[in-house]
């Protein structure tokens, strides 16, 4: 199995190949040069140093957003193009569960920020420290589910490497850090959307533990994309390339200027 992951739904660019033993090759950019310039370059220089053939390709993993409006799209065309070229499907992976992995095994609770813009992030809250293998994701697949994980409120992967504990949304940043207090537990903030953060941590604070990801795991990585792309495609998480359409979580800055200068409805 060779998995590509792409993730270019920030200013990050990122490109990576995932087979069956691990990591094969990564390819990251972070320059002010746009995606519809860099990310199919990136591709095939990774494939030929790689000495993979498309052929080869079980899938393309896809950072499906939130994310930059532009940058989803770029993303979401190149994916959509190979796949449909090369008849294989789409597996896509929420940009915030991408960012989260960056991380996977951290015992704090993992909380990935990118910058929505207003004094606003696209957030999600997240626990990756249960990193089991394909074979124990199999064997918990099979087994009977508790009454306890029946009832609870938080979204439980079947292969137990995340835990949601707070869904993916676009929220104040303020608004985020009421959740996180009331949650009450230490947090590593991870993503673009750090430097909001700290502005915001400056004027209010927070009233638990937290810190941040170091540089290199900060942003998005396309092997994050690719890693986690191969555990819900064994999930059966793939859809045809058709079907696939990024996930914005809030109308476009053109289309809140739209709708802010058409009349209110009498």
């Amino acid at each position: 199995m060779k998995i590509l992951g792409i993730d270019s739904s920030g200013m990050t660019a990122s490109v990576a190949l995932v087979a069956d033993d691990g990591l094969m090759a990564e390819f990251t950019i972070n320059n002010k040069r746009t995606h519809s310039e860099t990310l199919l370059p990136m591709i095939d220089k990774l494939m030929n140093m790689a000495e993979v053939q498309p052929s080869e390709l079980t899938a393309v993993a896809i950072a499906a957003g939130p994310g930059s409006f532009t940058g989803l799209r770029i993303g979401a065309a190149t994916a959509k193009g190979l796949a449909l070229a090369l008849d294989i499907p789409i597996v896509p992976v929420p940009t915030l569960e991408g960012l989260a992995y960056n991380l996977a095994g951290e015992k704090r609770l993992v909380v990935s920020v990118m910058d929505a813009r207003r004094n606003e992030v696209y957030a999600g809250a997240y626990d990756v420290e249960n990193n089991t293998s394909s074979q124990d994701s199999v064997d918990a697949n099979n087994a009977p589910e508790s009454a306890d994980a029946a009832d609870t409120d938080v979204d439980v992967l079947q292969n137990d490497v995340i835990r949601t504990m707070i869904p993916e949304t676009a929220l104040p940043v303020a608004e985020l850090f009421d959740k996180l207090n009331e949650l009450g537990r230490e947090v590593i903030f991870v993503g673009d959307g750090i430097p909001v953060i700290k502005k915001n941590l400056e004027e209010t604070g927070l009233n638990i533990p937290y810190s941040f990801a170091s540089v290199q795991n900060e942003r998005q990585r396309g092997a994050s994309i690719a890693a986690l792309g191969k555990l819900y495609f064994e999930e059966g998480r793939a859809i045809n390339s058709d079907d696939f359409a990024p996930e914005y979580l809030r109308k476009s800055q053109a289309e809140r200027v739209r709708d802010e200068s058409q009349p209110a409805a009498e």
